[in-house]
């Protein structure tokens, strides 16, 4: 399976927040800091994640956000999809044009 940019950054932030969101909120740029990713692109993400309750947000000085519901209970395609992004699960993509010029072996699958 091959994620996005977009994706695979979707679901880094999630896991740090799951990991550090214990003791209370985590701030965006906690995670920026600790993941490397922009404190923008960031932003944009959890817009996402917020609109589909993945993430909830604390206000104010010592605000940030937690996670919307268990962590056992948010799948990595939870995440993909509040980020509107696709999944590739065969080597073509989907495409007609797999390997050898024959249909893959997953091609059908998805």
């Amino acid at each position: 399976m091959r994620l996005s940019t977009k994706g695979r950054y979707a679901v880094t932030a999630m896991l740090d927040l799951a990991l550090h969101g214990s003791n209370g909120p985590v701030t965006l740029a906690e995670i920026s800091e600790n993941q490397g990713i922009s404190l923008s692109y960031l932003e944009q993400l959890f817009a996402a994640l917020r609109a589909k309750q993945l993430v909830r947000g604390v206000r104010g000085p010592g605000g940030g956000y937690y996670l919307g519901r268990e962590a056992d209970e948010i799948s990595i395609a939870n995440i993909i999809c509040a980020v509107d992004e696709w999944v590739e699960f065969t080597r073509c993509g989907g495409r007609q044009n797999c390997s050898s010029g024959s249909r893959c072996l997953t091609h059908t699958l998805w």
